[in-house]
């Protein structure tokens, strides 16, 4: 195992309680970079980030936990920050099953053996990390002995076909993305969107991007009044309606524009939590 230092990011700015380094393992092609706060030796803590995020949104919950008594560690994920090694291809030639849930599970063993630890106390996932902690625990629960997922359901593991010997015709299942489509208003899924060029394009461009990553942050925080979290009675469209703008979109809308649909004059709140030295990390 090596350390490998990257000249070509400047420091972050941290509490005085972290500090930050770039570990690499002859297992992984990928530089991982973390945050790391509270001593080695004791049990450890490993921190999963979502999307758009990165380890640095672990920062202020970090020296909480190593107050606690653990060693703390967050990284950023394959495919995002200042972690490298991933395919970097375009849109139509990166090769997606290097970012099979079973790599990702593999890389957060690879970084937990590479920090000289044989198992973890607990992992814990936000949003899209969430996915990762959950298969984490899954995959090798004498490894990962406890789980936290916030903002992000665990909807067990994948099936299979079952029971199709008997031949037994299933009554066809609804298409949400044509039920979306199909509405007066049309609409699509945020996380559909997401997989396609125009996502891809919206999101690698650099102008304006502090501006809508504000509004997106804003949108998704207590502070909007506009979020109002209940159960849906059912997986339909009509249903799913009746969530914001920024998870069931307008049809012919990028994200940029379905943020802007539903931005109102609180976004300045967002100033209390998140500056703009934090933003632009």
């Amino acid at each position: 195992m090596t350390f490998a230092n990257s000249s070509h990011f400047s420091p972050l700015p941290l509490h005085s309680a972290l500090s930050e380094r770039y570990i690499t393992s002859s297992a992984s092609d990928l530089s991982y970079h973390i945050l790391e706060a509270g001593a080695k030796g004791k049990p450890l803590i490993l921190l999963v980030h979502g999307f758009p995020e990165l380890a640095y949104s672990w920062r202020k919950c970090m020296p909480g936990l190593a107050e606690a008594g653990y060693y703390t560690v967050a990284v950023d994920q394959r495919g995002y920050g200042r972690t490298t090694g991933w395919d970097t291809s375009s849109f139509d030639d990166v090769d997606l099953a290097t970012f099979s849930v079973t790599n990702l599970v593999r890389d957060m063993v690879v970084l937990v053996h590479a920090l000289g630890y044989r198992q973890v106390d607990c992992i814990v996932g936000h949003d899209f990390g969430s996915v990762t902690a959950s298969l984490c625990a899954l995959t090798r629960p004498d490894f990962f002995h406890k789980v936290v997922l916030m903002s992000h359901p665990f909807k067990g593991s994948p099936g299979l076909p079952f029971n199709v010997s008997s031949r037994v015709e299933s009554p066809p299942k609804s298409d949400i993305h044509h039920d979306l489509a199909s509405l007066p208003n049309p609409r699509k899924h945020y996380k559909w969107y997401y997989s396609t060029r125009d996502a891809n394009s919206e999101m690698a461009a650099t102008e304006g991007l502090h501006e809508f990553l504000r509004g997106y942050f804003y949108l998704k925080s207590a502070d909007w009044t506009g979020n109002k979290p209940r159960p849906l009675k059912a997986w339909t469209a009509e249903d799913l309606t009746q969530m914001p703008l920024y998870y069931i979109m307008p049809l012919e809308s990028g994200m940029r524009e379905s943020v802007k649909k539903e931005l109102d004059n609180g976004v300045g709140k967002s100033q209390t939590w998140l500056s703009d030295a934090e933003l632009d990390v």
